[in-house]
């Protein structure tokens, strides 16, 4: 039997045999149970949000919550309300919310809070009022507050650890995390005690807009700061710990800490474990969790069910499913539209499409109907395993049971037709959509523009730009940016700069994402001379470049060959006469991997760990990539050992580089191996992975289990072979003697579409002049416009030519 190949697993330890909070008290208190209110999103994860902001997300006014602040903060994390204000502070709060306000008028107008008089409440008004105006979504004149009362003479104590945690908040809720961090920053370098409720602040803003890793080095910098992590900290770190896929071992190293510091679990630390499971189809923990959590006396609740039940979806585990939702119904917790729409989705990701379809038959069964967000997601779970037909028939069902098509659900039919490219399909589910009383939207008109520029069809792009237009539909400013990046993948550049002076005209004002879009036209075609013109341009009082300006600079180079210029520019990064930027660093590493530079592209990823910057998937693709085609097997694990450790998923990237590593090596059956770890992970292989695959079996003579393979991409993964599938099965025949059956695979590739390149013809004619058999080598030439009739004159010449030059 093959061996598995080695990848990093999600679960690297067994299960542990005692129970997660074997040594905490069973007595909690009601309030550690709801110390965070678990809001469910629609994959039924829960989200941690900071008890202080929490009336704007959910409205449940029966639940308690506790503030993150001081226990004695008045409003116990409620809806914020402006009773608790003194009277001279409910004025100036007035003043504050008034639309006319200046904000060289903050200080005056906070003046009264600052009165002997009021001295006594001035730190609780000001929390209040920073609260308040976080309430009403006053976030920049939340922080003016803040900052004026903090650079006031005297006054910096009337901010309290409360105060602090209630800004960071508000900033995280702006999706201004950068500048929270900032702040805190500041703050500490002031001399001001950062306490645990403004790290847990921070902490939840990075992971309430999914800066995961940085949330987690705050965590960390915490700790190594002496200040001990909450109750409320543990659970937003585990939360974050579910959402990057931390190995198990590693969720109950933080469960171990937790216990050690004497903090007990309550209920939502449970639910958010039991989430935790999903990544790895852990079920069988999930069940310990479950069956634990009901002995220390917490009672599950709907967010408990529908997590195991999205656990079980992932372990293609449907009969234990549907056990939670028996022991669920029983327990008084209907299943809801949304309990079966959440499960569903579940199903239909990991490519479980028949469990998919039962779940729908059983909510229909229970009197529940599916609704548009039940057939779409069958529709886009189908559209991913390639079964278009099953994809229909779900949308032909969805109309025949009167539930009416949305815009989302003709967008993913768009997408799946072009994605195929069946556009005569997609043109038509197109003008359905005028039938079905919907309208395209930008994303329509998007998803159009870039299913065409895809696949190289100009015409086609500009053919529905003018439709666009003639529709009455003003095209955007991303739009024309689309449009750009689409006619530059088609290779037409001069198209691409027509559609720039188009939005001119049509009186949108470039911006930098514009000159961007521009330059990484330029980039794909390695045109650096033009590249550096745009950006003298742009410093010429245009637009201040970017760090992506300067990366699409490094990609025109690496395309264009301009070995000298990229490492001459990279040394101007190094030392800082360019300020780097991540970005920057990341780019280096792409571009010198896909130039084959080993040497670079190791000084390029040393040098992002040396200042500290955390390498994202690309980077860590690119590093495996140019590894694996090295064949250093030990560098490329120990990569894959750092994405495991650090959370990373790998990417079909990922694999494809690693079948290519094997596919060369004397262990070629393993890069097989890859594209079936692909599948069962519920991933679609694509050309590359087959093409590699194939590749592999044919380097070694293994014809049968190439047409195997091929027999698999055209039919199992309704992918179309290109000319360099044909070009590999010719090669290998050509090798072998075997001429009749390379020129067989020429007339079946010609029949099926692909036009043949020369490659093709000369891996024919130099297999022939290696074994001195000049005459038939000849005799092919003349033939070809037999096999194929769109073989040009000068081919044949160019061929003949070639004949004679081999053999003199």
């Amino acid at each position: 039997m093959v061996e598995r190949v080695n990848l990093p697993l999600l679960l690297t330890t067994p299960p542990p045999s005692r129970p997660f909070f074997s040594n905490h008290s069973h007595s909690h208190s009601h309030s550690h149970s709801h110390s965070q209110i678990p809001i469910t999103a629609n994959n039924n994860t829960q989200l941690p949000f900071p008890p202080l902001l929490i009336h704007d997300l959910n409205s449940a006014p029966q639940r308690r919550r506790t503030t993150l602040g001081r226990s004695s903060d008045p409003n116990r994390g409620r809806p914020w309300s402006p009773h608790h204000l003194s009277p001279s502070a409910t004025r100036v709060l007035h003043s504050l919310l008034d639309p006319s306000l200046r904000s060289d008028q903050v200080g005056p107008t906070l003046q009264p809070l600052f009165q002997p008089q009021h001295h006594p409440t001035a730190a609780s008004d000001i929390l209040a009022i920073i609260k308040a105006l976080g309430f009403n979504k006053k976030f920049e004149l939340a922080l003016n507050v803040f900052d004026y009362v903090r650079h006031r003479e005297g006054c910096a104590s009337l901010l309290n650890g409360s105060s602090i945690a209630v800004i960071i908040n508000i900033l995280g809720k702006a999706n201004k995390v950068s500048s929270a961090a900032s702040l805190l920053l500041t703050l500490q370098n002031d001399g001001i005690q950062i306490d645990v409720y403004a790290y847990t602040s921070l902490i939840t803003a990075y992971a309430t807009n999914g800066r995961y890793r940085e949330a987690v080095n705050v965590f960390n910098k915490m700790q190594q700061e002496g200040c001990t992590p909450t109750l409320i900290t543990f659970n937003v770190i585990l939360n974050v710990y579910g959402k990057m896929g931390m190995p198990w071992s590693k969720i109950i190293a933080l469960v171990d800490a937790m216990k050690r510091d004497g903090v007990p679990p309550d209920l939502y630390t449970y639910n958010t474990l039991i989430s935790c499971c999903r990544r790895g189809s852990l079920y069988e923990e999930a069940v310990q969790l479950f069956d634990e959590m009901k002995l220390a006396g917490f009672r599950p609740d709907k967010v408990t069910y529908n997590a195991l039940l999205d656990v079980f979806g992932k372990s293609r585990k449907p009969k234990e499913a549907m056990q939670v939702l028996r022991e669920m119904e029983s327990n008084g917790f209907s299943p809801t539209i949304v309990t079966f729409n959440s499960l569903i989705s579940a199903y239909a990701r990991g490519g479980l499409l028949e469990e998919a379809l039962n779940l729908k038959t059983q909510m229909m069964e229970k009197g529940i109907r599916p609704d548009v967000f039940t057939y779409t997601t069958l529709l886009s779970g189908f559209d991913k395993a390639g079964k278009d037909e099953f994809a229909m028939n779900v949308f032909e069902e969805m109309r025949a049971a009167g539930c009416k098509p949305n815009i989302c659900t003709f967008n993913a039919l768009i997408k799946m037709h072009g994605n195929r490219g069946k556009f005569v399909e997609m043109m038509k589910v197109f003008e359905e959509i005028k039938v079905c009383n919907c309208s395209p939207d930008i994303v329509t008109w998007n998803t159009l523009l870039a299913v065409f520029g895809q696949n190289g069809m100009d015409s086609e792009v500009s053919g529905v730009f003018k439709e666009m237009k003639r529709a009455g539909f003003v095209p955007e400013r991303d739009t024309f940016n689309t449009l750009i990046s689409a006619y530059s993948r088609c290779g037409s550049f001069d198209q691409a700069i027509g559609v720039y002076k188009s939005m001119l005209e049509a009186g949108v004002a470039p911006d930098l994402s514009t000159y961007n879009a521009v330059l990484a036209a330029l980039a794909r075609g390695g045109l650096w001379e033009q590249s550096e013109k745009v950006l003298a341009e742009m410093k010429d009082g245009r637009c201040k470049p970017n760090e992506l300006t300067y990366s699409s600079l490094l990609h025109a180079y690496a395309n264009g060959k301009q070995i000298e210029r990229m490492n001459a520019f990279a040394e101007e990064i190094y030392s800082g006469s360019i300020e780097t930027h991540a970005v920057l660093l990341k780019t280096l590493v792409l571009v010198n991997s896909k130039t084959d530079l080993l040497m670079e592209t190791e000084r390029a990823f040393l040098e992002l760990r040396r200042r500290g910057i955390s390498p994202d998937i690309t980077t860590l693709n690119a590093m495996i990539s140019i590894y694996g085609r090295k064949q250093m097997l030990a560098k490329t694990n120990e990569i894959l050992n750092f994405m495991y450790e650090s959370g990373f998923t790998p990417t079909l990237t990922t694999y494809n580089s690693l079948m290519y590593m094997y596919s060369r090596s004397e262990n070629f059956q393993k890069s097989e191996e890859v594209l079936r770890e692909i599948l069962e992970k519920g991933m679609k292989p694509d050309k590359i992975s087959y093409n590699t695959v194939i590749y592999a079996y044919c380097r070694n003579g293994r014809m049968k289990e190439a047409s195997r393979i091929f027999s698999e991409m055209k039919d199992a993964a309704a992918l179309v072979p290109d000319v360099v599938t044909y070009n590999t099965f010719i090669a290998t025949y050509a090798a072998d003697s075997m001429f009749v059956e390379a020129i067989d695979v020429v007339r079946y590739m010609i029949k099926q579409g692909c036009k043949p390149n020369q490659t093709t013809f000369n891996s024919i004619i130099d297999w022939y002049c290696k074994l001195n058999r000049q005459d038939e080598a000849k005799y092919f030439v003349k033939s070809l416009g037999d096999i194929g009739p769109h073989v040009s004159k000068e081919e044949e010449s160019r061929l003949l030519e070639r004949i004679a030059k081999k053999w003199s």
